[in-house]
């Protein structure tokens, strides 16, 4: 009997019982005024009866053992039979038989009108308050589907009703985040195209400049070699620009699906900076590695390693020559960190909240490498696996990136 839950149910089921018990009250105190009305009906006829023996000169004790005579022994009837008082006498030989009976149905039709009245306007409340539950739940519905997710569906109690409107509530709230998220996947898509197109434009032009001169000085060997170089440089700026920002763009989306498993801080800071190491030698740089030997990480190698090396070049960035940059790692009971500090120049306090923007480039920092994606890379790599990336720094005093990784056991 769930349905007993919703208010408008409930309060219908009462006004029906309340009519009910009104019925049989009314039947109740009918059938007593009935009771009463016979009673006198027949008092009436017994003074009818004596006052006529009494005028014939009967005498009183007759008269009243007639009255009180119960006994029936057929003389009686075969007597009012012969004067024409039988279960056939017209209606109008009885008069106040007929006027009882009158009097008895228009009193329980009376009744019987007033209850059905009373039901009657139960009903109708109820209708009329089911209808405006209705009308608004229609409104809202309305509202949800020209894109109005403002309002929510009346839900008062714990009835069907109100099940049907927290229901229709929770499609609203599913048809709202994915039109939300549609809404994003397009603003992402385009945003993602537009830092495409204009990363793309500079090399591009380079390369357009570079093979106009290579055409008019196609005679000239040494001209040709070298701008055939700067075209080679060019061209591998265009495919690690490409590279990177497939690669955020996919993070962002979440079309990436880490791989965990168990690896070796330091296996994972070799790969890390492999690359790095003869980058850093060439320019002066020192680049060391710290840690515990038997510290491990549950997380995807490659990508992460990828993550670690992008800390490494934004610190070899902004590390002049005769610098350090140091990579170290420590796993706790709690928490696992690898941190990658330099002693370069730092990071203004005005930049510091900028830093992982993709593209941002500090205007301290324009005359440095890169195009403003690795730490965005990274952080996205490190987030996208549970972890969290967070950076001090101070101008002149350099800068410590830590990545930071809940312990597993």
């Amino acid at each position: 009997m769930s349905f007993l839950q919703d208010r408008q149910a409930r309060r219908y089921l009462f006004a029906v019982s309340w009519v009910c018990a009104l019925a049989v009250i009314l039947g109740a105190l009918f059938c007593m005024a009935q009771a009463r009305a016979a009673e006198r009906l027949l008092l009436t006829r017994e003074r009818q009866v004596a006052d006529a023996l009494l005028g014939s000169a009967v005498a009183p004790e007759v008269v009243a053992a007639a009255i009180s005579h119960d006994a029936d022994s057929g003389r009686g009837a075969a007597f009012l039979s012969r004067i024409g008082r039988t279960a056939h006498t017209p209606p109008h030989l009885l008069p106040a038989l007929r006027a009882f009976a009158r009097q008895t149905a228009v009193r329980l039709l009376a009744g019987v009108a007033l209850c059905a009245a009373a039901l009657l306007f139960a009903a109708l409340r109820f209708l009329r308050g089911w209808e405006r539950r209705c009308q608004n739940a229609e409104q809202a519905v309305r509202r949800f589907a020209s894109g109005d997710f403002g309002t929510h569906l009346p839900r008062v109690g714990e009835g069907a009703f109100a099940r049907l409107c927290a229901a229709v509530d929770g499609l609203a709230s599913a048809l709202q985040s994915k039109g939300e998220a549609e809404h994003r996947a397009k603003e992402f898509l385009k945003d993602a195209i537009s830092d495409i197109s204009h990363q793309l434009k500079t090399p591009l032009a380079a390369l357009r400049m570079y093979q106009e001169i290579i055409q008019g000085d196609a005679g000239d060997e040494a001209v040709v070699a070298a701008f055939s170089g700067k075209m080679a440089g060019a061209l591998a700026r265009m495919e690690g620009l490409i590279q990177a920002l497939l690669k955020i763009t996919r993070l962002d989306a979440g079309g990436i699906v880490f791989e965990k498993a168990r690896a070796d801080l330091r296996s994972l800071a070799k790969r890390a900076t492999a690359e790095l190491v003869t980058r850093a030698a060439r320019e002066h740089k020192a680049l060391a590695l710290r840690g515990d030997p038997a510290a491990w990480l549950l997380c995807d190698l490659d990508w992460t390693a990828e993550a670690v090396g992008n800390l490494v070049k934004n610190a070899l960035d902004h590390t002049a020559a005769g610098g350090r940059v140091e990579v170290s790692w420590e796993r706790t009971a709690a928490v696992t960190r690898i941190t990658v500090t330099d002693d370069g120049c730092g990071i203004a306090p005005e930049d510091i909240h900028h830093i992982f923007k993709r593209f941002y480039r500090s205007s301290h920092s324009l005359d440095t490498q890169g195009v403003g994606l690795g730490l965005p890379l990274a952080k996205a790599i490190i987030e996208g696996q549970g972890g969290a990336l967070c950076v001090w720094s101070a101008p002149g005093m350099g800068a410590r990136f830590t990545a930071s990784f809940l312990t597993e056991p």
